[in-house]
């Protein structure tokens, strides 16, 4: 089997876990944290082993592309993190806003 076997190349920006949901950067983050191969299958209990020394081994052997790979997602993840704070939120969120902030100001004016 070779290395690339291990991994759906969904898009350039999209590298899964073959049979998972879950992306190569989720095994390389927790990697470059310093967690252990076996300490990232407690994290990640639906993997194995094999297929974590797999991501682990295909990183060093990418490692630059795929440290662009990463900062790419983390890059557009903020975008959308960022859109979605200036967006107009519906009904719903508003009037948990509304009730949290009242939460917030009784639960001050009880400590006070």
């Amino acid at each position: 089997m070779l290395l690339e076997d291990y991994f759906d190349f969904l898009s350039p920006d999209d590298i899964r876990i073959k049979g998972h949901r879950i992306g190569i950067q989720d095994v390389i983050k927790y990697y470059l944290s310093g967690y252990s191969p076996e300490e990232i299958l407690e994290e990640l209990p639906n993997l194995n082993l094999e297929k974590i020394y797999a991501a682990i081994t295909y990183y060093w052997g990418n490692r630059v592309q795929i440290d662009e790979y990463i900062f790419r997602l983390e890059q557009s993840q903020e975008q959308h993190y960022q859109e979605w704070l200036k967006k107009e939120h519906s009904e719903v969120i508003a009037r948990l806003r509304s009730h949290l902030n009242e939460y917030l100001l009784r639960s001050q004016y009880l400590i006070n």
